[in-house]
């Protein structure tokens, strides 16, 4: 691994360009789009970080689209019949099994023969109405890119062991999946996620320093929320437990992803970057 000085005090647009100029040659000598994934949980900056490479590389001359995993979420309607059909803590999205992946690999998959006779459109989801925004509002795209960013939160993950399975890791966990059916299906859905990893041509992870400083990061974000009064903002008690739906996950990924990753950035508790690696 070649390793950047510590405590590295870069803004996004000089992380955005250096991490451009590591897969410029590749990106040049690419016969179809070039995709980057970006890595990072709640609070990491990564969709942030996503649109600054975007706007650095279409000012290099790369035509280039964003794709946000959470646009693929199922709607509020899907998932209260997977609550109903397979276990009520599917309601909450995020969460492996929540996302439409298929749908996502589809539009890769079409992205190389954009054009006007042959748009690309693709999901744009609402948070604050928790379900998809009407089609008529979905980004179109008629022109092949030449690099391709997908941001979400744990892009990259492996499946767990069935064994790391077996002890809930929070109250939810303990009260609400006591039997462990909801946390081994999502594990299993997990798996399905696996191919859309694989288009990756590099993998770019954002790694915070821990799990009870990515809490941190999601509830001062949510408090920003409410002081906009947001819809569906959440109060603390309602974000505690709406974050113990990702620890187990987000604690594996804290454990595994950086092994996983082509770039490995790395910030302290208040979001400055410390290290940047790649392998």
């Amino acid at each position: 691994m070649s390793a950047a000085k510590p405590r590295i005090a870069a803004p996004n647009a000089s992380l955005a360009g250096h991490l451009l100029d590591q897969y410029a040659g590749r990106i040049a000598r690419a016969r179809r789009p070039y995709i980057i994934g970006v890595s990072g949980l709640q609070g990491s900056g990564k969709s942030t970080l996503a649109r600054e490479m975007k706007a650095q590389a279409e000012a290099r001359g790369w035509p280039t689209e964003v794709l946000s995993l959470d646009d693929f979420y199922y709607s509020r309607g899907d998932r209260e019949q997977m609550a109903q059909e397979i276990h009520p803590l599917l309601r909450t999205r995020g969460v492996p099994g929540t996302h439409e992946i298929e749908l996502l690999l589809t539009v890769l998959a079409a992205l190389p023969q954009a054009s006007e006779r042959l748009p690309v459109a693709w999901p744009r989801f609402d948070k604050g109405r928790d379900t998809r925004t009407p089609p008529s509002r979905w980004p179109r795209v008629v022109r092949p890119p030449r690099l391709v960013i997908v941001e979400g939160w744990a892009l990259g993950l492996r499946p767990q062991s069935q064994a790391a399975l077996e002890a809930p890791v929070n109250r939810l966990e303990r009260e609400e999946d006591p039997d462990g059916d909801w946390r081994h299906w999502v594990n299993k859905q997990l798996r399905g996620y696996q191919p859309l990893w694989r288009k990756f041509d590099a993998l770019i992870v954002l790694q915070a320093p821990n799990w009870d400083v990515v809490r941190r990061w999601r509830g001062e974000t949510e408090q920003e929320l409410l002081a906009r009064h947001a819809p569906l903002a959440m109060e603390a008690p309602a974000m505690e437990r709406f974050l113990q739906h990702f620890e187990r996950l987000s604690r594996h990924a804290l454990a595994t992803l950086p092994a996983l990753a082509d770039s490995c950035v790395e910030y302290d508790d208040d979001r400055h970057m410390t290290a940047l690696t790649h392998s």
